[in-house]
């Protein structure tokens, strides 16, 4: 029986790092942004209800999406942008749930599904259990700042489009401190596989 484990965490808290460091243990990781990006390319069922909804001026000159151009469309337009995440969020889904069967079947102890928007979208019932990354808002801040070239009004802006990490610290099944080293987040998460029942021999 496969542990399914929900990752997640706020803009710059550090989640892709603590993503990499389940590959680094060879546990499978299900990204939802990289199964978004497919779910979209030319040929996928997605790819033709978006054109269908947006028209062809979406496209680039290879019939690729124009991800900027639908961007810059549905930034503006609330209705627009629900339309797009109808399409879009059910193909990814499946595309996930295919890649946790598949690792099920092959008897992997723990499988890892890792969305940026858990909590946000409503996504808790495809895991067993969740972890959240966590990060104080200053450090969330300067990180960010540092990362993007932002100024803090830009920063704040992103942040404040998610769901407060302390509303997410309520919601997470283990919270992991990023606030610190890197070796710090690394035996956090050993010490939660381990509460968990995750034998596997770790480094």
């Amino acid at each position: 029986m496969s542990l399914v484990i929900g990752l997640t965490g706020g803009i710059a808290s550090g989640k892709s790092t603590v993503s990499t460091m389940f590959k680094n243990l060879n546990i499978t990781v299900v990204d939802a942004d990289i199964e978004a990006r497919l779910a979209v390319m030319k040929g996928e069922t997605a790819y033709y209800k978006i054109i269908a909804e947006f028209g062809k001026e979406i496209l680039l000159e290879n019939e690729e999406i124009d991800r900027q151009k639908l961007g810059s469309i549905i930034f503006h337009q609330a209705e627009k942008r629900q339309r797009l995440n109808e399409i879009v969020h059910p193909e990814v889904r499946k595309r996930m749930r295919g890649k946790m069967e598949e690792s099920k079947r092959n008897n992997e102890e723990v499988v890892v599904l890792d969305i940026p928007l858990l909590f946000e979208s409503k996504l808790t019932f495809m895991a067993d259990k969740t972890i959240l990354v966590y990060v104080d808002n200053e450090t969330q801040l300067k990180r960010l700042m540092e990362r993007n070239n932002f100024t803090t009004i830009e920063a704040e802006a992103r942040i404040h489009s998610q769901m407060p990490m302390s509303e997410k610290v309520k919601l997470a099944d283990a919270v992991i401190d990023n606030n610190g080293l890197v070796a710090d987040t690394f035996s956090q998460l050993i010490e939660v596989l381990r509460n968990w029942g995750i034998n596997k021999e770790f480094p």
